[in-house]
């Protein structure tokens, strides 16, 4: 995923203490990571031609202690708000539908 170059992840988003725990043997975690990282991946395109930069707002790929494929949204405040106000007015033209 491209954004604000190839170091976007590393660009004042903490989102690392969000994996932090112990792998367990025979788990493949890395299927359910791949499972998240493409939707994460579109959802990071979609904020992107929303006028979003990723480094203010973005899609985080992770699996958790089963495996699963989790999406985890980080940002900052001020631009999860914009999404949410986005959102909300989006749900309210279309009657609530997703």
């Amino acid at each position: 995923m491209t954004g604000s170059g190839e170091d976007w992840l590393s660009d004042g988003l903490n989102v690392t203490g969000a994996d932090s725990g112990l792998w367990v043997s025979g788990v493949d975690y890395i299927a359910g990571w791949r499972e998240a990282r493409v939707a994460a991946d579109r959802l990071n395109r979609a904020l992107l031609s929303m006028g979003f930069e990723l480094s203010a707002v973005r899609a985080v790929a992770s699996a958790n202690e089963d495996g699963r494929g989790v999406v985890r949204l980080a940002g900052w405040p001020d631009a999860v708000d914009r999404l949410a106000q986005m959102l909300e007015a989006r749900s309210d033209h279309d009657g609530g539908a997703a």
